[in-house]
């Protein structure tokens, strides 16, 4: 009880320091706070680079683009965890977001975005919206992003603070993303980030010509893929490593 006690004002000035970084209502003093914020998405990338780095010969990424850089330096990941976890908002590991949930660690969003290969012109599908992250990350390099969470309390909390950030192209749904969004197919490329333990035919369907599908499959044991679709409707697919997420979870 003491710990918590102690930590509570930290959590408490972090939630307004980060309202009034976003917001943009800076006194001087209240600048050079924010410019931690900065200096922790600075220090992120570097944690990042690193690990980039050490498993460019697994992965096939020798390093960020310049677009997935930028993205990953301006979206304020301190606003897509919960109050108690903003202190660890930067640290390059998973944290939890409630409902059973996570936040992927960073170099895992890195690399799955850079896996992708997407165009600014593109249109995106994202299964597994979680807290929101990662759709804000793909807002920055596509012109649409469609995502979807089963979890209405996860959905409906990404969905709001999407919306006050103002990321105004992302759109989201409720629903079971095992099925995709066929209404808004195809997609120029489609990531999931949750594990199925096969690729799901509706996701495949759903991918135009050309594009690539970034998953995690699996269960005890599970591998991150990269999946293209061929211009006669074959696909052909590439692991990348080994990876652990939580279970795609479907409607009953």
């Amino acid at each position: 009880m003491e710990a918590a006690l102690r930590t509570a004002p930290l959590i408490r000035t972090t939630v307004m320091l980060a309202a009034l970084c976003t917001a943009g209502l800076l006194t001087l003093a209240t600048a050079a706070l924010c410019a931690d914020f900065a200096a922790e998405r600075r220090s992120m990338l570097e944690q990042i680079d690193a690990m980039i780095s050490l498993t460019a010969r697994e992965t096939g990424v020798a390093k960020l683009s310049d677009p997935v850089r930028e993205a990953l330096s301006s979206v304020p990941r301190h606003e897509f965890v919960p109050a108690d976890q903003r202190p660890s908002a930067y640290r390059n590991r998973p944290l939890p977001i409630g409902e059973g949930q996570t936040i992927s660690q960073p170099f895992i969003v890195a690399l799955m975005t850079e896996l992708l290969d997407i165009e600014k012109t593109g249109k995106v599908l994202e299964v597994g919206t979680g807290s929101g992250y990662q759709s804000a990350i793909l807002s920055r390099l596509v012109q649409d992003v469609f995502t979807i969470e089963i979890v209405p309390a996860l959905g409906k909390s990404a969905q709001a603070v999407l919306a006050r950030l103002g990321y105004q192209n992302v759109h989201t749904r409720i629903g079971d993303g095992y099925l995709g969004w066929p209404e808004q197919a195809p997609f120029d490329a489609i990531i999931v980030t949750a594990a199925p333990d096969h690729i799901p035919p509706a996701l495949v369907e759903q991918l135009r010509t050309g594009g690539k599908m970034v998953l995690p499959v699996g269960t005890a044991h599970q591998e991150l893929l990269v999946l293209t679709k061929n211009a006669n409707g074959t696909t052909s697919q590439k692991t990348v490593a080994p990876v652990s997420f939580v279970p795609l979870t479907r409607d009953p």
